[in-house]
C-alpha cells in the first residue's frame, strides 16, 4: 500500500520503500520516516500530489514521486 491510498485522517506505518534511488530514502529516514515510524495524513491535493503527513510532530509534504518509494499499512 501506498501513502496515496489512505485516506485523509487514517494512520499508517512505514514497512519497507521500494528499490530506487538510495539517495532520497536516507533523506527520509534523517527527517524520521524509518521502518517502523507511525504517521498520519494530513491532506493531499485532489489528484493525491502532494500528500502531508505528520510523522512524530513533523508536517512532511511528498511529491506522488517520492511517497511512492514508502511501502506502508494501515494502523
Amino acid at each position: 500500500m501506498k501513502i496515496r491510498d489512505l485516506e485523509i485522517g487514517q494512520q499508517g506505518r512505514v514497512v519497507g520503500f521500494e528499490p530506487g534511488d538510495r539517495t532520497y530514502r536516507q533523506k527520509l529516514i534523517q527527517i524520521g520516516l524509518s521502518k517502523g515510524s507511525e504517521f498520519t495524513l494530513i491532506r493531499k491535493a485532489p489528484l493525491g500530489d502532494p500528500a502531508e503527513i505528520n510523522c512524530g510532530g513533523i508536517l512532511l509534504t511528498l511529491r506522488k514521486g517520492e511517497s511512492d518509494i514508502v511501502i506502508v499499512e494501515r494502523i
